[in-house]
């Protein structure tokens, strides 16, 4: 007779999906067959080398056995000279590529069209992007109908002028934490991460933001309404966080344009050059909400000869947002550091030096007995679980 036990651990390694044996490639023509050919389970390891860029499609794991496509070696991951773009795609995992000097966006993943099945399950995790896009609308990475993903310990770095290092087009339920965002302080391309056409429930955890464009984050935007997914519903983005990060220059810190509910909380903010926030509408059909509920709390900002930190535009509901518990500090006019904002804040606090560690190097965390200790990255509660990728 066997054991309930044990016959409990048969079924189990019998219900268990069986795994195939890693397939190594070595030449992009090897990575494309590999990828055509990847069942459910399958590990697909990159070498290390010279790729090209590529397309593909229909890639398709399940929630037991993803489809993974990482680096050999992650110390020396393999490098695309050009873009890699991918549709349709399901419980799919990237880990450690290198992706270089694309002419339009570097990594490009979507629905391949079909708004009403979005790829899904998808997992970026240590995927470098540079020198992409030129001065054209390209991004680092661009996420097209994508649901329940997670972008991890990503770094971009200069992407197209008029292109947003992480943009996401009619994506739902998503991360993106660790990630490292960086540009040039001159000349800066549009936005850091832009969520935007129908784009909701997603978190931005941590991250790292140097002068990353114009507007470093931007809650929401200006979509073409053929490009909303699954469909125009009132909102460019809906239910958003932005929590824990470091943001450094940009024109803005923080854009809310047309968006329908955003937290920006605990964040630091150091030196924006013209404004730390705006509220906007750019998409005025009447079908769509005023850029409402923002909510702006438990920030560290410092700033230096900034009069106005807000940029309110027309046909937007400021009264709506919500201001509380931020610590402000103005370098060159300590005693102004307090701004005035568009409704009252509650229990704002300031005016004296929140002691970083070392500015002039971008180190912006706090000092022991800083008096902004509550204030900002630092004190992201660390209890605050993220919200998981659906199976």
């Amino acid at each position: 007779m066997v054991h309930r036990a044990s016959l409990a651990m048969l079924l189990t390694v019998v219900a268990a999906p069986a795994q195939s044996a890693p397939v190594r490639v070595t030449t992009t023509a090897e990575l494309r067959a590999a990828l055509a050919g990847a069942r459910p389970g399958a590990t697909i390891l990159v070498a290390a080398g010279e790729y090209e860029g590529f397309g593909g499609a229909g890639v398709q794991g399940t929630a037991r056995a993803p489809i993974v496509v990482r680096a050999e070696d992650a110390k020396r991951p393999p490098r695309f000279t050009g873009g890699i773009h991918l549709s349709e795609c399901a419980h799919l995992e990237l880990e450690d590529l290198r992706i270089e000097g694309a002419a339009a966006n570097g990594l490009n993943l979507d629905d391949g069209g079909t708004f009403e099945s979005p790829s899904h399950h998808i997992v970026l995790r240590r995927i470098t992007v540079r020198e992409c896009g030129g001065a054209g609308n390209y991004d680092g990475i661009k996420l097209s109908g994508i649901e329940d993903f997670a972008v991890l310990e990503c770094t971009v770095e200069r992407w197209g002028r008029r292109g947003s290092g992480i943009d996401m087009v009619g994506c739902r339920r998503g991360r993106i934490e660790d990630c490292v965002l960086r540009d040039r302080a001159e000349g800066t391309a549009a936005n850091g991460v832009q969520m935007k056409g129908g784009t909701r429930d997603v978190v931005v955890r941590r991250c790292r933001f140097e002068h990353a464009g114009e507007r470093a984050v931007q809650l929401g935007g200006s979509t073409g309404r053929a490009y909303f997914r699954p469909k125009v519903e009132g909102f460019e983005a809906k239910d958003l966080v932005v929590e824990g990060c470091t943001i450094v220059g940009s024109t803005a810190a923080v854009a809310f344009v047309g968006c329908d509910g955003a937290a920006v909380r605990h964040n630091t903010i150091h030196l924006p050059r013209r404004w730390v926030f705006r509220i906007l509408q750019e998409t005025r059909d009447p079908e769509f909400v005023k850029c409402r509920r923002g909510v702006f709390t438990d920030n560290l900002i410092v700033l230096h000869g900034l009069d106005a930190v807000a940029n309110v535009g027309p046909d937007t509901a400021p009264e709506t947002f919500t201001f509380a518990r931020n610590y402000w500090f103005r370098v060159d006019a300590p005693e102004r550091s307090v701004p005035r904002l568009p409704v009252p804040e509650e229990r704002s606090a300031g005016g004296a030096d929140p002691r970083l560690v070392d500015p002039e190097r971008g180190d912006l965390r706090l000092r022991p007995g800083s008096p902004a200790r509550a204030h900002g990255a630092d004190a992201l509660p660390a209890g605050r679980p993220p919200p998981a990728v659906r199976r």
